[in-house]
């Protein structure tokens, strides 16, 4: 089993952050259901006790990923490879995901997220030992340095252009993490 570690340390506080993924989840779910073929289809969407991290919000949703397959290509596939399930446990700061598809039915991706208040430089997050420990793989994403390209490039989200009217935040120097965040090192 691979275990790779994100950390990305972001300009915002761990509420902000909480606001904005949900507004960024509507977004994209609104970006997705256009067309035959495609959209969010919330199954499930309910409270839960004593589960991943607490309690918090249990959803299930599927993704009809055919619109952002050519033709060709979804003519040669069966339509159980058409749909992706994902199940998710919302008890913020903790998130658990776990993505399927019913044509591999053997294979899943699990994303464990947890949200700190701090510089990413928490060494063991997931309380991991052993080979998991020592064998996971640690990927620290500089959000000014490792910026998107090509047709994922969005000028008007670049942190190196982009001012927050409502914060003043921005726009972000390349040495933002050492600057921004060295009163927060854990």
């Amino acid at each position: 089993m691979l275990i790779k570690e994100y950390r990305i340390p972001l300009p915002l506080t761990v509420e902000e952050y909480r606001i904005a993924q949900l507004y960024m989840i509507a977004k994209k779910s609104r970006e997705e259901s256009k067309g035959a073929g495609s959209g969010v289809e919330i199954i499930e969407n309910e409270p839960y006790n004593n589960g991943p991290g607490g309690d918090g919000q249990y959803t299930h949703k599927i993704y009809h990923v055919g619109s952002h397959l050519p033709g060709w290509f979804k003519s040669l596939l069966p339509k159980s490879a058409l749909i992706t399930k994902e199940e998710a446990w919302n008890a913020y700061p903790y998130t658990k995901t776990r993505y399927t598809c019913p044509f591999v039915e053997k294979f899943s991706v699990e994303i464990e997220t947890y949200y700190f208040p701090d510089n990413g430089h928490q060494e063991n997050v997931f309380n991991l030992s052993g080979s998991d420990y020592r064998n996971r793989i640690v990927d620290v994403i500089d959000i000014v340095k490792d910026q998107p390209y090509g047709a994922d490039y969005v000028k008007e989200e670049d942190p190196k252009l982009y001012v927050s009217e409502k914060t003043g935040r921005g726009p972000l120097e390349d040495a933002w993490l050492d600057d921004y965040w060295a009163d927060v090192e854990v």
